[in-house]
C-alpha cells in the first residue's frame, strides 16, 4: 500500500496527516478542535465569534482535551482584536488563520513568537499579497467552498496559486474525502482544508435537527446568493433564504438592525463598532447597500440561529457544495482514518495503472 507523503502541513504544524479543519463560526468549538487534533488532523478554533476575554479560556479548554497542536482563527476588525493578538502570543498557539487579517507588523510578531500564519484566500492576487506580508502558508478556497465564496473553481484556482507563490499551498473548496486529498496532492498542494465535512461529524456542536438538514441537502438545494450582504455566499435553501431573496429595503433594514442588536449582546461590541465594520465592508462590493453591509457585519447572528439554536429555517446554513453528496455523520477519528485510507488507495491505484 502506498503511504501518504510527508508534507509541509505535518512538518510546520506538527500534525499526523495533511488535513486541516477550518474555523467555522459557532461550529469550530474546543470540542471539535480537540476531536480533530486527537484524530491526527489540525484543527482551528473559531475565535472570530468570541469576546476577547473568552479566547484564552477557550484555548485552555482545548488543551484540557488534547496535547496535540492546534490553531486559532480571528479577524482584525472584530472588537478586542488587539487583546486577542496578545492572548494568542501569550498562549503560544501553533498557528493563526484569518481572512482580512493582521498587517505585516502583526504577522512578524506572530512569527517571532513561533506562531505560523495561515490565511485563507480566494484569488491569486490575494495569495500574492499575503505572501508579501510574510505568511507561512496559504489556504486556497475555490468557489465550491461555503460562506463567502468566489466564482473560480478549485480545479482552476489551485494551480493558478501554486504557480504564483512560493510558500506551501493548501487546497480548500469541494473537498470531503480521500480521493480529493489524493487529487490535491497530485496538483502539488500540501494537503486539504475542510469545513463542511467537519461540521457534519459527531463532535460538531451543531444541533441534531440542523445536522439532519445538512445530511438531507442535495446539490440542487445548495445555492449562492448576494442578498445577505452584497457579496456572494453559498448556503442551503431554507425558509430564511426564501424571505431574504424577496426582501425589500424595509425588510432589509429590519433584519439588519435586529441582528446588530443581537450581535451587540453576544460580543460586547458597541453599535459604533458594528457601523464601522459595515462601512469597511461596503468597499468590497459596489452593489452593497449599507443595510446589506450591516447584515454582513452581523452575519454570525444568522448563522447562530441555525447552528447553535437549532433553528434551521430561521438562519443561515452556510455550506460548501460538497454537502450535497455527504450522507453521514462520522466521528472525527472515523472520518480522518477513512480519508487517509481512501487517499492511499487512490494513489496506490494510480501507481499500479502507471506501472501497467
Amino acid at each position: 500500500m502506498t503511504h501518504l507523503p510527508q508534507t509541509a502541513i505535518q512538518t510546520m504544524l506538527g500534525c499526523r496527516y495533511p488535513i486541516i479543519q477550518t474555523a467555522m463560526g459557532w461550529v469550530a468549538t474546543p470540542e471539535l478542535v480537540a476531536g480533530t487534533s486527537n484524530a491526527g488532523a489540525f484543527g482551528f478554533l473559531a475565535a472570530g465569534v468570541m469576546k476577547a476575554d473568552e479566547v484564552g479560556p477557550a484555548i485552555d479548554r482545548v488543551r484540557s482535551m488534547t496535547d496535540k497542536p492546534f490553531g486559532v482563527n480571528f479577524h482584525m476588525f472584530q472588537p478586542g482584536a488587539a487583546q486577542i493578538v496578545e492572548t494568542l502570543i501569550a498562549k503560544k498557539v501553533a498557528a493563526v488563520s484569518f481572512g482580512r487579517g493582521p498587517d505585516k507588523k502583526a504577522i512578524a510578531r506572530f512569527k517571532d513568537a513561533g506562531i505560523r500564519c495561515i490565511p485563507t484566500v480566494g484569488a491569486v492576487k490575494h495569495a500574492k499579497k499575503m505572501v508579501e506580508l510574510g505568511v507561512d502558508m496559504v489556504v486556497v478556497q475555490g468557489g465550491e467552498g461555503g460562506g463567502h465564496t468566489g466564482s473560480v473553481s478549485s480545479t482552476i484556482l489551485l494551480p493558478q496559486v501554486l504557480d504564483a507563490v512560493s510558500v506551501p499551498v493548501v487546497a480548500a473548496g469541494g473537498f470531503g474525502d480521500g480521493r480529493g486529498l489524493a487529487a490535491a496532492l497530485a496538483y502539488g498542494a500540501e494537503g486539504i482544508a475542510m469545513g463542511t465535512r467537519f461540521l457534519m461529524t459527531q463532535e460538531s456542536p451543531v444541533p441534531p435537527q440542523t445536522k439532519a438538514r445538512y445530511v438531507k441537502a442535495t446539490v440542487e438545494d445548495i445555492f449562492v446568493t448576494s442578498k445577505l450582504d452584497g457579496l456572494p455566499q453559498r448556503m442551503i435553501r431554507n425558509a430564511f433564504t426564501a424571505r431574504l431573496e424577496k426582501a425589500g429595503p424595509i425588510s432589509m433594514w429590519t433584519n439588519a438592525l435586529s441582528s446588530a442588536w443581537k450581535m451587540k449582546q453576544l460580543t460586547g461590541a458597541s453599535m459604533g463598532d458594528m457601523l464601522k465594520s459595515a462601512r469597511a465592508m461596503m468597499g468590497h462590493g459596489s452593489d452593497t447597500s449599507f443595510a446589506q453591509a450591516l447584515m454582513g457585519a452581523t452575519a454570525p447572528v444568522f448563522i447562530q440561529r441555525a447552528t447553535v439554536e437549532g433553528k434551521p429555517d430561521e438562519g443561515v446554513m452556510a455550506t460548501g457544495q460538497v454537502a450535497g453528496r455527504l450522507t453521514d455523520l462520522p466521528s472525527c477519528e472515523e472520518l480522518i482514518s477513512r480519508i487517509v485510507a481512501e487517499a492511499e488507495a487512490a494513489l496506490d491505484g494510480l501507481i499500479k495503472r502507471l506501472e501497467a
